[in-house]
C-alpha cells in the first residue's frame, strides 16, 4: 500500500464510525502501523475536513513527521505497538454506550458468547487517568493484557486489530455489545456464562471465518 492510500484508509475509517455514530466530530483518534512507527489522526481535526497530508507520523523513538500535531493520546498507541507486534491497528472512540459503560467503570462481562470477538471472557474496564497521559496508557495495556479491546474508565473505548478493517469491524461489535448489556441491565442482572462455557467459545473463534479446509 502506498503512503498516500494508508492514511486515506485511516481517513476512510473515521468517516465510516463517524457515519455510525462510533464517532463524532473530532472525538477519538485512528492508528495504522507503517514502517517503523505509525500514521495517526491529528489533534483536534474533525474527520470530515482531514485530508491525506495531515495524517502524522511518528517513530518509535517519538519523532514527528508532518504538518500537524498528532492526536494527544499517540501514547497508548505508541505503547500498543510496541508491546504488541501482532497489532497493525488501533481505534479510539468516545462511542454511547460504551462509554456509559466505562462512566460507570463497569467492565463487560461474558453476558453474550460474542464477548469472546475481544479476546477472552470479558471486556475490562481500565482506571480512569487523565487524557493523553503515560499512566493512562499504562492502564490500558493492562486492561488490554490479552484483549483486543478495553473500556478506559470516564472516557472510552480502545479496540486493536491486527489490520485497520478488524480493528473498526471489532469496535462496531464492541459497541453494539456494550449496547445490549446496558439494555439488559434496564431489566436486571442478565445470567452469565461460565469460564469454562467461555473457553469452548474462544477455541471456536481461534477458526472463526476460516475458509481452509482441515
Amino acid at each position: 500500500m502506498h503512503a498516500t492510500q494508508a492514511r486515506q484508509s485511516l481517513i476512510d475509517s473515521a468517516l465510516r464510525l463517524d457515519a455510525k455514530g462510533i464517532n463524532h466530530g473530532s472525538a477519538g483518534n485512528l492508528s495504522l502501523r507503517w514502517l517503523d512507527g505509525f500514521l495517526i489522526t491529528p489533534s483536534g481535526m474533525p474527520y470530515d475536513r482531514i485530508v491525506p497530508d495531515d495524517i502524522v507520523f511518528m517513530d518509535f523513538a517519538g519523532k514527528v513527521e508532518g504538518r500537524r500535531k498528532p492526536s494527544s493520546e499517540w501514547r497508548f498507541h505508541h505503547d500498543v505497538y510496541a508491546a504488541r507486534p501482532e497489532i497493525g491497528a488501533v481505534v479510539h472512540t468516545h462511542s454511547r454506550f460504551a462509554t456509559t459503560l466505562a462512566c460507570l467503570r463497569r467492565e463487560v462481562p461474558a453476558f453474550h458468547y460474542m464477548i469472546a470477538m475481544a479476546g477472552g471472557n470479558n471486556i475490562r474496564c481500565a482506571p480512569y487517568a487523565t487524557f493523553g497521559t503515560q499512566q493512562l496508557s499504562d492502564y490500558a495495556l493492562q486492561a488490554l493484557e490479552g484483549r483486543l479491546a478495553c473500556l478506559l474508565g470516564t472516557h472510552g473505548l480502545l479496540v486493536l486489530g491486527t489490520d485497520l478493517e478488524r480493528a473498526q469491524a471489532l469496535t462496531i461489535e464492541v459497541e453494539n455489545l456494550c449496547e445490549m448489556y446496558w439494555r439488559a441491565l434496564q431489566i436486571g442482572e442478565p445470567a452469565l456464562l461460565s469460564d469454562a462455557e467461555m473457553a469452548l467459545v474462544l477455541e471456536k473463534f481461534r477458526h472463526y471465518g476460516a475458509n481452509a479446509q482441515s
